[in-house]
């Protein structure tokens, strides 16, 4: 998604700053955003190479098009993730630039909606994962197991996070929206979730697998129970403050190492191998990527293809390593 355009009252540099010095002026700029030192530290690192890479060019911030940045992008030998973050940081300053110079165009702006363009021609950071039958199985078996005698403080998170997970396993979620959701946002035994986003156009309805549904009734249960304050479906604590992504994070691994699916796995089974999970099932009982890409929130129908692609080359190679290990008992 494009980065919206901020407003300019939050802006001190002047369009004399841009042009006599970019370096300070992005200096300027960033010491509004809030940033912490050590990301500011990356993004003037990154800003930096890309006025290099102007210089060469001979072109500034002032007459640069859209394929000249297109071109920086698709140079960069990173992978494609860290491309996207350099064109964020050009899109959003430009945003910035463009308003100063009384400007109606960025010409980054519809870079990263390209799906065809050569910038993403690079690698992404690992392998698209999925859980096996044999973990979702165990992550369920877990899921659905009694809760034991708990403290009423620890009853209810550990309540939470069955259903948080349930969440990402059962309705495709992220953990930007988990963070977000509101208690309104689920009906009562209903398979549909309501996911917001700040953009009303980007709101959209996931449907939830029936495990899902049965953890979230249990949960909203507790819930009232335990007297939660807030509208949070999932908060942080009692009062209603919502959960860090840390937390968040923390809150699945421990369900995961509970449920025993850590020791099979080599690599982490994060919510985004939830997220995907849910829509390996769906692929697996036909569902068409089309409709897996709408209820997974993908603005581009690609990205349901290339997930289920991914899906497809991940299935094979399961069935290949089930084949090994069924010929290799047989000798013994």
């Amino acid at each position: 998604m494009p980065i919206a355009v901020q407003s300019s009252d939050i802006f001190d540099s002047k369009r004399a700053d841009w042009h006599a010095d970019p370096h300070s002026a992005f200096d300027a700029w960033m010491a509004k955003q809030g940033f912490k030192a050590s990301s500011a530290d990356v993004y003037r690192a990154q800003w930096g190479l890309f006025l290099e890479w102007l210089a060469q060019k001979r072109t500034s911030l002032q007459t640069v098009e859209r394929t000249a940045i297109e071109q920086f992008v698709a140079q960069l030998d990173i992978r494609k993730p860290q491309r996207v973050r350099y064109l964020r940081l050009i899109e959003r300053v430009l945003d910035h630039v463009r308003e100063v110079e009384l400007a109606s165009t960025n010409p980054a702006r519809f870079i990263a909606q390209d799906a065809e363009a050569p910038w993403r021609e690079a690698p992404e950071n690992e392998p698209t994962g999925f859980l096996a039958h044999g973990e979702r199985a165990a992550l369920l078996s877990y899921l659905f197991s009694p809760i034991g005698d708990l403290s009423a403080a620890l009853r209810w998170r550990e309540r939470r996070d069955r259903a948080l997970t349930s969440t990402f396993l059962g309705g495709g979620i992220k953990t930007g929206e988990a963070a977000r959701l509101t208690v309104s946002d689920y009906r009562w035994n209903q398979p549909w979730l309501t996911v917001e986003a700040g953009d009303l156009s980007l709101q959209r309805e996931t449907r939830l697998a029936p495990f899902a549904i049965a953890l979230l009734d249990t949960w909203v249960s507790e819930r009232k129970t335990a007297g939660l304050q807030g509208q949070l479906l999932f908060p942080s604590t009692p009062s209603g403050r919502p959960m860090h992504k840390a937390t968040m994070l923390r809150a699945i691994d421990a369900v995961i190492e509970a449920a025993g699916v850590s020791r099979s796995r080599s690599a982490r089974a994060s919510p985004q191998t939830l997220r995907n999970t849910f829509a390996a099932d769906l692929f697996d009982s036909g569902t068409a990527p089309e409709r897996v890409g709408q209820w997974l929130g993908f603005q581009q129908m690609i990205s349901a293809h290339r997930l289920y692609r991914a899906w497809q080359i991940w299935t094979g190679e399961q069935i290949r390593e089930r084949d090994i290990a069924q010929a290799q008992k047989s000798y013994e």
